[in-house]
């Protein structure tokens, strides 16, 4: 099994209000650097997104991949890859807790990339690392300004 990394932030607003965000696919490219457009493709009964296609930017790598989405109540979604141009794998997760009243949630991240070519695993990872921080630091800003609700 493919090696993952993983990393943690605390955002000041409710779990309720940062999966709020997280879900909320059309807005990616509003707050996140990297993707350049999101559609959703497929949903559940509840209205989740069951499959998205995302167009990538992230420099040296630039992709048009699907994903598929897992809900896990309300503090977890997880995703994994199902068609790609780059990619072989994307599986992540993002994992909600309440801290202290419940009006700051803290949030973690974990993701495992494998490209279809070659590529040191150290590099590989400090790429997972950049890709985790961009995203948990644009997901903060994000909930914190308000924009999201």
């Amino acid at each position: 099994m493919a090696e993952h990394t993983s990393s943690s932030i605390t955002i000041d607003a409710a779990p309720a209000d940062v999966m709020g965000v997280i879900s909320d696919f059309a807005r990616y490219p509003e707050w996140t650097g990297e993707v350049k457009e999101a559609e959703v493709l497929a949903s559940d009964a509840q209205g989740r997104a069951e499959q998205v296609r995302l167009v990538l930017d992230a420099g040296a790598i630039k992709d048009d991949h699907t994903l598929a989405y897992t809900w896990h109540g309300d503090d977890e979604v997880s995703w994994t890859l199902v068609k790609s141009q780059m990619l072989r794998a994307l599986d992540g997760s993002y994992r909600l807790a309440p801290v202290g009243g419940g009006d700051r949630t803290e949030v973690t991240y974990r993701l495992t990339v494998d490209v279809k070519i070659p590529m040191l695993g150290m590099i590989k990872r400090k790429a997972e690392k950049v890709i985790i921080d961009r995203a948990l630091a644009g997901l903060k800003k994000r909930v914190e300004s308000g924009a999201g609700a």
